[in-house]
């Protein structure tokens, strides 16, 4: 059953209408919010920090919306990367930091508990201490008397019809943490790494922009394809997996459907396994759940999986899972990635998927 009003969709004055927080225009704002928070975290000190002071493994400490950071961190790191990448989402720091060790803390407003009481704990023991979060808050305090390097977030604009959350000021919590990763040697991030990122943003911004109609809008087109379904997000390496779960927790808090998130290989089967349950259009047998149905006619009734492969062009995705999903009757979305490196490519994963919840 569709719940898009597609006349809406084409029509960037109503869509506005039906925006009155500003999701749309912040989200297209992405790119400059980057620049922005470039600015602040070279004037943070971040500048200081070099290869020689690379820590022996890093711990970051983010909760709900924030803990994409983690994600992030870590599938840029890798598994088989320079240092390990731990997430805390709660006290206590794990024992074995200390002065080699560097702990990230991330929290929007600066104020939640276990960001806090973490970088305290880090102070105490002498770890590399980055912590990015509201100014003045007891987040950048705690950073203060640890001696570590604190990021303010910028204030918002003048423009801005809402507070910052954690789907709008996304970039302005990440980029720090990618500059100083790039600094310590850990992550291909040097500022023009980062600056192509912004202006890759603006790009996807203007592909994915409200005035542009549905057959040429992306975002507009996938979040047709999900209308009405369950999405299953899988991710074919770590960094689109990562994206994937950024994406199914925009689904969740901002198109209000229920997604389910995970990466290849190891997800395969988890996923493979709903195919024969009661969401799949083809039964354990085979079989038509309704011969009588036409799909392409809109005479589908109850809700379907759909299958959203997030990855990047050129990569090879798992062959086997789509078919399998072919003889289920469970039908593909693919969100493809055209750019080179790292961080482009998880920065137009992350905003295609941004754009296509709120237009869903």
């Amino acid at each position: 059953m569709s719940a898009i009003d597609e006349v809406l969709l084409d029509d960037a004055e109503a869509l506005a209408a039906a925006d009155p927080s500003g999701v749309l225009r912040a989200l297209a704002g992405a790119g400059a919010q980057v620049r922005r928070a470039l600015e602040l975290t070279e004037e943070s000190g971040v500048h200081r920090w070099t290869r020689e002071d690379r820590p022996r493994a890093i711990v970051v400490a983010a909760r709900g919306g924030s803990a994409v950071v983690a994600d992030a961190l870590a599938a840029l790191v890798g598994r088989a990367g320079p240092v390990p990448v731990a997430h805390r989402s709660g006290a206590p720091l794990p024992a074995w930091v200390g002065p080699l060790d560097m702990v990230v803390a991330v929290s929007l407003r600066g104020r939640a508990p276990a960001p806090v009481t973490l970088a305290q704990e880090a102070g105490r023991r002498g770890a590399l201490l980055l912590t990015v979060g509201a100014a003045g808050s007891p987040l950048a305090e705690a950073s203060a008397r640890a001696k570590g390097v604190h990021v303010p977030l910028p204030e918002p604009g003048r423009e801005a019809t809402s507070a910052p959350t954690s789907r709008t000021a996304l970039w302005s919590l990440l980029t720090p943490a990618f500059l100083a990763l790039g600094r310590l040697g850990l992550i291909e991030a040097s500022l023009d790494e980062i600056e192509a990122m912004a202006d890759l943003l603006d790009a996807e911004a203007e592909a994915c922009r409200p005035s542009s109609e549905a057959f040429v809008n992306p975002a507009k087109a996938l979040a047709l394809e999900l209308d009405g379904t369950v999405p299953v997000l899988l991710g074919v390496d770590e960094i689109s997996s990562s994206a994937a779960r950024r994406g199914a927790s925009v689904l969740s808090r901002t198109a209000r459907v229920p997604a389910v998130h995970g990466g290849l290989p190891d997800d395969a089967g988890d996923v493979v396994a709903t195919f024969g349950g009661p969401f799949a259009r083809r039964s354990r047998a085979g079989r038509v759940d309704d011969l009588f149905l036409d799909p392409l006619a809109g005479d589908e009734v109850g809700t379907h999986l759909r299958l959203v492969l997030l990855g990047r062009q050129g990569e090879r995705t798992s062959v086997a899972v789509q078919r399998i999903a072919d003889v289920a009757g469970v039908k593909v979305s693919e969100v493809t990635a055209d750019a080179d490196g790292d961080l482009a490519p998880f920065a137009q994963l992350v905003a295609r998927m941004d754009f296509a919840a709120v237009y869903l």
